[in-house]
């Protein structure tokens, strides 16, 4: 059994402290082989256009919204646990919710999903450096525990962490990838790779990562032969969801076009 009890996953006191002093965290063996393949039938479904995703909710996060699907190289599938019902309350979900208590308290929940997916020998596949929090609306309690789970071997894009960028003052200055966000979701945040402290998060299938919601973060292209996939939760308290959905903020690429704009140049309110 292990570090997984069921639903719970152990964290260490090590891991944990890495979470608070670099902002990150590595989470060995958080789902089973057998776990990890369940959740990948219905993954693939989805990239496979099986399972339906409306409008913005399926895009292209290397480039802009009105790029050909077969174009795409980043196949980027914003909340899947909405369009597959079936999916809400799985062992990932569970056991991730374990991790966020055991970060940020008892009060954390499911705030969004989202699946990311690298297309084969596609260099151009970069996820731009950035940090969450400059998507989302300013909110009092900005608590959050990011999974990214690992569905595939991840010599081929792996995540790369700014580590210590959440105890920076204030947010860096993110930009609209393409100059407006109706062309594309995608902000960027300059980062020196000489100067800032850049570590990689080479995980196995079925490890994750845990980062906090100012830690800068992106991962580069895809040369390998395979698919590199990957799946996120991102628990945050009731009380910040609730204040998100009150503005009609729900992590949807479709939610209104003024509220995205907000979410990218308001003022961010520091933590009571």
């Amino acid at each position: 059994m292990g570090r997984r009890d069921g639903d719970e996953y152990r964290m260490t006191n090590d891991e944990i402290a890495r979470f608070r002093a670099d902002g990150w965290a590595h989470l060995p063996g958080l789902l089973s082989a057998d776990e990890v393949r369940e959740i990948e039938h219905v993954y693939s479904r989805f990239l496979a256009r099986e399972i339906p995703v409306a409008g913005r909710d399926f895009c292209d996060m290397s480039s802009d919204y009105a790029k050909p699907l077969e174009e795409f190289a980043i196949v980027n599938i914003m909340l899947p646990r909405r369009y597959f019902p079936g999916w809400q309350d799985n062992v990932y979900e569970r056991r991730a919710a374990s991790v966020a208590a055991q970060l940020c308290g008892a009060d954390m929940e499911l705030d969004y999903d989202q699946l990311v997916a690298k297309r084969p020998r596609h260099e151009d596949a970069v996820f731009h450096w950035h940090q969450d929090l400059a998507y989302w609306p300013a909110t009092r309690d900005t608590r959050t525990a990011s999974l990214w789970l690992a569905l595939a071997t991840l010599a081929n894009g792996c995540m790369r962490f700014v580590s210590g960028s959440h105890r920076e003052a204030e947010l860096r200055p993110h930009r609209p990838m393409l100059g407006d966000r109706d062309k594309s979701h995608t902000l960027v945040a300059d980062v020196d790779e000489a100067r800032d402290r850049i570590q990689p998060a080479e995980i196995r299938r079925g490890d994750a990562t845990v980062h906090h919601e100012r830690t800068i973060h992106g991962s580069g292209g895809n040369s390998t032969g395979g698919w590199r996939r990957a799946y996120i939760v991102a628990y945050r308290s009731r009380a910040t969801i609730d204040e998100e959905r009150a503005r009609g903020f729900t992590h949807s690429h479709n939610d209104a076009l003024s509220v995205l704009r907000e979410v990218g140049k308001s003022a961010r309110v520091e933590e009571s």
